[in-house]
Parts: C-alpha cells; structure tokens; sequence
C-alpha cells in the first residue's frame, strides 16, 4: 500500500512525467499481457512506430546517395539523428556517432579496427566479469589474432587498480549488468584508467535507458548502446569514439559511400563517421530512431528513472514475501534477479508464460557471471516506466500460482 501511496504522489508532483500517460504511448500494451523483459527489449512508443510506417508507405528513399526531394528529405533526418544522439549523451560532436547494427556490431568494430592494428603480444585487454557476451567474446577473438591476453576483472575498483599495468591497452566495463543491476562507478574507473594511457570501453546497451550519460565529462574513449533498448528499432546500434582515435581506425568493411575514390590499385576513404558505414544503412531504423528521441523530450527523464526504481521496490518488497528465494540483483535497480531454491528457473517461465507474463530466465548471455554466482540461470524481471503496480501484482500472483504446481 505505501509503495502504490508514493507513485501516486509521484505522477501528481512531476510536471513533465505521468506513468498513466506515458503508458499510453505504446500499443503493445494493449491487451492482457504483461510485459516484464525490456531488459532485452524495450517495448516502442507509438511515435516510433509511426515514423518507421510513414517511410515504408509513403517515402522509400535512400540516403546519401539520391538528389530527389524525399531522399534528401531522409539524408537530413538522419542527420538530426546522429545529433540526437550526440546530444543524448553529450559527445563533442556529431561526427563522434557511428551508426552499427547494434551494441555487439559496435563493440567488434572497435575490438577489429581499433584494437587489432594496435594489439601485440603479451598486451592485456581488461574484462570485467559482469560483461554480458557481447563485450567479452570480441575481446577474446581479437587477444587470439594478436596475441594479447583478456584478464578477469572483479569490477571492484582497488582491484582494477593492481590489474593494471604498462602492457594494459584496453579495459571494457558495462555501464549497467544485466544480470544484476549493478552501475560501476565509471567516474572513477576512468581517472585509472588514464593514469595508466589505457583505452576505456563501456559497454551502454543496459544503462543508456536507465541513467544519464555524459561521455565528455566521464571522459569515456567508446560508448555503445542498441537502439532498441531505448525504445527503438531493432537492427540499429550506436558507436561513440573520440574524434582523435576514429581518425586513426582503419576501415573494417568495405562497400557503397563509405569511399571518396577507389580503383583497382587502391581506394581513399571517407572520413569519419562515413568511412565506417558501408552500405545501404538501416533508413527506417534511424527515422524512427530520430522520431523516438523527439519522443522522449516530452519526458522528465530522471522523474520517470524515480518511477521505475520505486516500482521496483515494490516488486522486491512483494517477493520477499516467498520462502526460499535467493536474490542476485542489487537494490534500487529496474532489473530483479532472483531463484526459488529447488525450482528450475525454466519451469517457472514456462508457467508464467502460459499467464500471460513475460519474464527472462537463463545464462543471460552471461555464463561467466552465472559461474561466479554460482547458478545456472536465474529468473529476471525487468521494468520500465510503461510499467505499473498492476503489473507487478499479476506477476507476483501468477509466480505464487506457478510456486504451488512446482514445489
């Protein structure tokens, strides 16, 4: 009841976010279902979804290539995009934005034109053991092709601190664990980082939805975020590089508008972003894109981050209520991990899903962490500010429900 008594107040003193309203904008949640796995995938507002038919239907043009009125029309919206974006999390200009199919994209981006021609034998690559898969696996294949070597990192600062040294070239730390919730302090992290001229790396596709970034002042080298978790299209991600090493990277792929000539004896690239997009990119992906960031400036951004941990309180405040529940999540956090002690975390989800609940449950791309906890997967909610108490008291009935058939 407290819980329910401090989101009304919540929605009645925010002049700029109404859970009610904000709820509204997205039609996925017009039915019976509840939807509790934006941690994999945000559902998308209506303006999105919108913008995305608006090109198919009605402006099918590509970009950066035709002069045609709708395809210049598209080439200066996607223009907006990229600024959008820089705007989003304050880089220093727009041309620090690569476009990528997505936050695994970014990062092999990164790990093939940044780090291989950089890499010798005997370098190090620090990882931290939250990563999902995602910002681990490019690390590896790349310490293979040069010779480097990937360290274990705790994500506990004082032992950043002794794994670093002259042969570290690169540490890569996500900005918010999808499996637990937690936010390394990034702030902190960087100044070490530098002491040592190391390259920091972090990995956004979790935290770019939850929690303000400023990469300018963090002083972050590369950002990478998907689109789709911050109520976009899927398909289409986010690379963030400093304009100093950009203008260093080669190319990693080659193909259409990434080149100012080419001939059989060699080709000079564009630059910076264009020379990393080759191809025909993801043009209804960015326009929706552009429309979801017009979006959310119609949104108090930290009232609605108030909302959701406040929903999540309640949801951990209802679950502690069960018997043999161990949870893996940290407080005040959107993502609740947790297991019911002799409960297969698949048999719940599968009896969940045939409520109508929409969970995660498994490895979470996570395997390393999972071995550090000491679990083979764990159940996973995770909320947004579309969601509400309703949500969270369907869940808890049908898990109370699910509880009773298994145990």
């Amino acid at each position: 009841m407290g819980i329910g008594m401090e989101l009304q107040d919540l929605n009645l003193t925010s002049k700029k976010f109404s859970h009610q309203k904000f709820r509204a904008e997205f039609p996925a949640l017009n039915n019976e279902n509840v939807y509790l796995d934006s941690a994999a995938t945000s559902l998308k507002p209506q303006a999105m979804i919108d913008a995305t038919l608006e090109y198919y239907a009605h402006n099918t043009a590509t970009v950066k290539r035709s002069l045609h009125p709708n395809a210049l029309q598209v080439t200066e919206i996607i223009n907006q995009a990229r600024q959008n974006v820089a705007d989003w999390i304050n880089a220093s200009t727009s041309s620090e934005i690569i476009w990528t199919s997505g936050t695994t994209e970014s990062i092999n981006l990164i790990a093939q034109s940044y780090a291989r021609p950089l890499l010798k034998a005997g370098d190090e690559i620090i990882v931290s053991e939250l990563e999902h898969h995602s910002n681990l696996l490019p690390w590896l294949i790349v310490a293979e092709q040069t010779g480097a070597k990937v360290i274990k990192w705790s994500s506990v600062i004082d032992d950043l601190t002794s794994l670093l040294s002259e042969r570290t070239k690169i540490v890569a730390i996500t900005q918010m664990s999808n499996v637990t919730g937690f936010c390394p302090d990034l702030a902190a992290i960087s100044q070490i980082v530098h002491q040592y001229n190391a390259i920091l790396v972090v990995d956004g596709a979790q935290g770019i939805v939850h929690h303000p970034i400023d990469v300018d002042k963090l002083d972050i080298d590369f950002y990478v975020f998907s689109a789709h978790k911050l109520y976009g299209p899927t398909g289409l991600g986010v690379l963030y590089g400093k304009q100093i090493l950009l203008e260093t990277m080669p190319v990693w792929h080659g193909g259409g508008k990434m080149l100012k000539s080419v001939s059989f004896d060699h080709f000079i690239p564009e630059q910076h972003p264009y020379k990393f997009e080759a191809g025909t990119p993801n043009i209804a992906g960015m326009l929706g894109f552009n429309a979801t960031f017009e979006w959310l400036k119609r949104w108090d951004f930290n009232q609605a981050q108030l909302y959701t941990e406040q929903l999540a309180d309640y949801a951990k405040s209802q679950l502690s209520k069960l018997t043999n529940i161990q949870f893996y999540s940290v407080n005040n956090s959107s993502i609740i991990t947790f297991n019911i002690h002799n409960i297969h975390h698949n048999d719940i989800a599968i009896l969940l899903s045939e409520q109508n609940i929409a969970i995660r449950t498994g490895e979470l791309c996570a395997q390393p962490l999972m071995q550090k906890l000491g679990c083979q997967g764990v159940i996973r909610l995770s909320l947004m500010p579309y969601n509400n108490k309703h949500d969270i008291d369907c869940f808890i009935i049908a898990l109370q429900h699910a509880i009773q058939i298994l145990d």
